[in-house]
């Protein structure tokens, strides 16, 4: 069959013979009608609902007569023994709790020379007992490393000084304040290096550097670009690590265990947005050691990973985060003991539990009152 074409679109040129003919539509109507079908169907569907805020109850803790002992405890954790580690900050000392928690102990006092401790910022226990404090002795940043008695084991002094100081209630959470075991090295938040994570050995050597500094709008302003990356160093027992953003935009990134980036992911949350939608531009400063530097209050105030990986971020508004591997949000939390606790450190034991300051509370993140 022939067909001729015509204004009016092609023609058989057999009239005794029907030809099933389909008018081609007007240029885009398809494209008009697909993004119109597109629109209606986004419009029928339902909008994502917020996670809802679930409380955990505190299910135990030290009691009131072996925190009383404390000034102002800022972490509390558990060795491999059963004992449990109190960093109290306030009072410049560590202290060792039986795993009965009927008696404690003071193991580090107070002092400039090695072996004690004055003006500490940061804490940690490792897989095999072993402790380290960070302290400041006439405004050098040591790190000590003692037994689970208390003896010094090492130690070195941490080169440079923090470009800018991230503080809470006067205490400073970032450089050596950030310190964690992993295994048989340190992570150190330290950003001056260039790098988020530094790993150094117990004698103080260098041994690896983790992840690139990310962009800020405070390149200009040195000390405050570097604040904008200063953050939490955590080890992931399942591989790899997690880098937590303490200022700033509130982010954090997963690295393998050979240092590749896997995925940054932001910190969002509408608990979140009154408190960034009030932070400053600029930031106060004041003279350290001849030097003016930026004191910058942070957004996140603890992080830590569970044994399965999950990734639990406390903010400096009364809430918290859980993440899991792949960094999707699984669940919004508040912690509930005498109040709300808004938590300075956590910390997961052996068994899965949550040991948290201040306080010195213990809770089950298994359990939650929905």
């Amino acid at each position: 069959m022939w067909l001729r074409l015509t204004s009016q679109g092609p023609v058989s040129l057999c009239p005794h013979i029907a030809t099933p003919v389909r008018r081609l539509p007007a240029p885009g109507a398809p494209v008009v009608r697909a993004g119109l079908a597109l629109a209606l169907g986004a419009l029928a569907t339902p909008a994502v609902q917020a996670l809802r805020v679930e409380v955990l109850t505190s299910i135990g803790g030290l009691p009131p007569h072996i925190t009383a002992q404390f000034e102002s405890p800022a972490a509390f954790r558990q060795g491999p023994r059963g004992d449990y580690f109190v960093f109290d900050r306030g009072g410049h000392a560590v202290h060792r709790v039986a795993p009965d928690r009927s008696a404690a102990r003071k193991i580090i006092g107070i002092g400039q020379e090695d072996g004690k401790v004055i003006d500490p910022t940061g804490f940690d226990v490792a897989e095999d007992g072993r402790l380290v404090v960070a302290d400041r002795p006439g405004g050098r940043h040591r790190i000590q490393v003692f037994d689970q008695e208390g003896l010094r084991v090492g130690g070195f002094i941490l080169p440079g000084q923090p470009a800018a100081r991230i503080v809470i209630g006067g205490a400073v959470l970032n450089g050596a304040g950030a310190i964690q075991f992993a295994k048989r090295e340190l992570l150190l938040s330290h950003p001056e290096s260039g790098a988020l994570i530094t790993a150094y050995t117990a004698a103080g050597y260098s041994t690896s550097v983790v992840g690139r500094l990310r962009s800020t709008a405070y390149e200009a302003d040195r000390e405050l670009h570097l604040a904008m990356n200063a953050g939490l160093p955590l080890a992931d027992p399942t591989g790899g690590y997690y880098f937590v953003f303490m200022a700033g935009r509130p982010a954090f990134r997963k690295y393998d265990a050979t240092g590749k980036l896997l995925f940054e992911r932001l910190i969002q949350g509408a608990e979140l947005d009154a408190f960034l939608d009030a932070q400053p531009t600029q930031w106060p400063r004041r003279v350290i050691q001849d030097r003016e530097v930026p004191f910058v209050a942070p957004v996140v105030r603890a992080a830590a990973v569970s044994p399965s990986g999950e990734l639990w971020i406390s903010l400096a508004v009364p809430y918290t985060y859980v993440y899991d591997a792949q960094g999707d949000k699984t669940r919004t939390l508040q912690f509930r003991a005498a109040g709300i606790v808004g938590p300075s450190s956590l910390a997961f034991t052996g068994r899965g539990t949550l040991l948290v300051t201040p306080g010195c509370y213990e809770f089950d993140p298994r359990s939650s009152d929905k």
